[in-house]
This record gives C-alpha cells, sequence and structure tokens, in this order.
C-alpha cells in the first residue's frame, strides 16, 4: 500500500509492533543477529505480546531503552533492511499498516489512529 499520508512516527497508543509472535515474522533470521534473536525471542510473552508491552496503557515500559531491533529510525532500517535513506518514510508506514492491519485489522480503530497520526504529522 503506498501512502501519500505523511510522514512516520511512532504513534502512541497503537503496541502493535510488540505484538511479537514469530509465526508472523518467519524472516527473523534474515536481519537479527543470532544475538538479537535470542534477545527478541526472549521478550516474548505466553500470550505472543512483548513483556514490556503494558496492555492497559499501551506503552512500552523500556520505549527508552528498547533494543535496536525495536527502533524504527533510517539508520537502522538501513543497517537492518538495507532500506535506502530516501525509501524510509514510505516503508516504514507500510511496516507499521501492515502490522496494524494483522493484530487489530484494516478497518481499525488503531489503523484510523495511526492514519490520522501520521497525516498531522507533516
Amino acid at each position: 500500500m503506498k501512502t501519500t499520508l505523511g510522514r512516520w512516527k511512532c504513534v502512541e497508543g497503537c503496541g502493535a509492533c510488540c505484538q511479537l509472535d514469530p509465526g508472523d515474522r518467519p524472516d527473523l533470521e534474515d536481519y537479527l543477529t543470532p544475538e538479537e534473536l535470542e534477545h527478541y525471542l526472549s521478550l516474548i510473552g505466553k500470550d505472543g505480546w512483548c513483556i514490556h508491552f503494558d496492555h492497559e496503557t499501551r506503552k512500552c515500559s523500556i520505549y527508552e531503552q528498547r533494543p535496536r531491533f525495536c527502533r524504527v529510525q533510517s539508520d537502522i532500517f538501513q543497517q537492518m533492511y538495507d532500506i535506502d535513506p530516501s525509501e524510509f518514510n514510505e516503508f516504514a508506514i507500510e511496516c507499521c499498516h501492515q502490522q496494524i492491519e494483522g493484530v487489530y485489522g484494516k478497518q481499525s480503530v488503531e489503523m484510523e489512529h495511526y492514519n490520522r497520526g501520521i497525516r498531522e504529522n507533516n
């Protein structure tokens, strides 16, 4: 899905990226180092959500200290996914759209909230 909605940003109250079920992310070994993969797997709770995700507040309890693979930044996406910085915005928005759709649904309140948030981030 190509979008001209605005610039990527993390929208509070979403948390879709904190759903870490490796069954939904079969290519983890393609972009995580063995150490990062081990760390990633250690963060998965019994319900498939990150153990640091607070379901009540819908926030990460370690946001400022979160691992590299949880950071949506141009330089990290270039290192991990070989995404040119000029393509970062579109790629990051598409990643969020896919994850939000997979976790909450295409017509969800969370998707509406995300789209509104990135439109406002121009």
